[in-house]
């Protein structure tokens, strides 16, 4: 079926929206007239009279008799109640469907109907214009009570800032999962990465491993954290990490940079190939497992490997991932109860910390001490 294009009135209040939400009218300042809006847009009166009448009634703008049309200050509908306000919480995620995204969205969906609340999902499918559409159609929902964010290639800045800001202005509080932009200071409930990483390498470490390489997406900070844990560890340990032991890749590249990167170092001679992997997470790694296999190598006989978030990916092969801890479903309940407390306690933003989760090695059977023969 072809989708039915979106209404110009509607497509008029968005831009308003958008207007608003990058402080180009600030509250109290005047919009420009009907005809001029009408003008810049090529739309009819009947169209702009429509986009303006429905923002008015959903509390953005008021109109002053003889006067003119004004944004209004930043706060909610005058209509709601501060329960009815509450009834719906926005969630929106990387991704929907996949890996270890609907354990959590199970986790905040039942802490939310404990509370008599719904959710609002949105996906961003890691991009940063859909974060973008995703926040500015939020902003549209009058009766959002707050939102829990999961920031989109987090290490690569926050062009949306002007949409974030928006939020704070209307006075709806959000938390964020997974990790945060750099420029904004909301409250976090994240696993502990950075320790993860450092795990992630010395597990294989005491089992004598001194030629491991590590695998990362860096387009987040999930996977900077991680990779800066791993370097942490080899570097206390005083284990050489050549150039090409560390792959770094983006969303984008998931599919065939770190199994073209594993595949050449596989290729090498035995004394100069990794004896183990440690992979950004259990999907990367389930991926990895194909490239061993190709190669003529096994895991864990000629490759020790370790993944990260105890996906289901991690028992669904024939070789079981050691891996660490993600608590997905926790963390969803966590990220409800966390943005209920800045909705219901007055001053609570300013005295919220990040809730952290300390991520314990899960050890199975992609590990093993190094071969004799491996060993320099």
């Amino acid at each position: 079926m072809k989708e039915q294009p979106t209404p110009k009135y509607q497509q008029l209040k968005e831009e308003i929206i958008s207007w608003i939400a990058k402080a180009e009218f600030k509250p109290h300042d005047k919009l420009p007239s009907e005809n001029e809006i009408a003008g810049r847009f090529g739309f009819s009166r009947q169209t702009v009279r429509q986009a303006l009448g429905e923002l008015e009634s959903e509390g953005w703008l008021y109109r002053s008799q003889g006067k003119g049309t004004f944004v209004a200050e930043a706060e909610r509908s005058p209509s709601m109640t501060e329960s009815q306000q509450k009834l719906t919480v926005g969630v929106m995620t990387t991704h929907i469907s996949d890996y270890i995204f609907p354990k959590i969205l199970r986790g905040v969906e039942s802490a939310l109907r404990l509370r008599g609340a719904r959710m609002l999902l949105a996906s961003t499918d890691n991009e940063k214009e859909r974060e973008r559409e995703s926040l500015a159609s939020m902003l549209l929902q009058q009766q959002l009570g707050g939102l829990i964010i999961e920031p989109t290639k987090s290490a690569e800045g926050n062009p949306n800032l002007d949409y974030f800001l928006a939020l704070e202005a209307r006075k709806i509080p959000f938390v964020m999962l997974n990790g945060r932009y750099s420029d904004l200071d909301a409250p976090c409930v994240r696993v502990d990465d950075e320790l993860g990483g450092y795990r992630a390498a010395e597990h294989l470490a005491k089992l004598g491993h001194r030629r491991i390489a590590g695998f990362f997406k860096t387009d987040d900070f999930q996977g900077v954290d991680r990779m800066r844990g791993f370097m942490r560890c080899l570097r206390e340990r005083k284990l050489t990490l050549q150039p090409d032991f560390l792959v770094r890749y983006a969303t984008e590249e998931k599919r065939t940079k770190p199994a073209d990167a594993l595949a050449e170092l596989l290729r090498r001679d035995s004394a100069e190939r990794p004896t183990a992997i440690v992979c950004y997470n259990d999907e990367l790694a389930v991926r990895l497992l194909d490239v061993v296999r190709l190669n003529g190598m096994a895991v864990p006989a000629d490759l020790s490997m370790v993944g990260f978030d105890d996906a289901n990916l991690a028992t669904a092969t024939e070789v079981k991932l050691t891996t660490l801890e993600h608590p997905k479903t926790r963390m969803g309940e966590d990220a409800v109860a966390l943005l209920m407390k800045l909705m219901n306690e007055r001053g609570a933003r300013e005295t919220a910390g990040d809730i952290v989760y300390d991520p314990k090695i899960i050890v199975r059977q992609s590990t093993a001490p190094v071969a004799e023969t491996a060993v320099n």
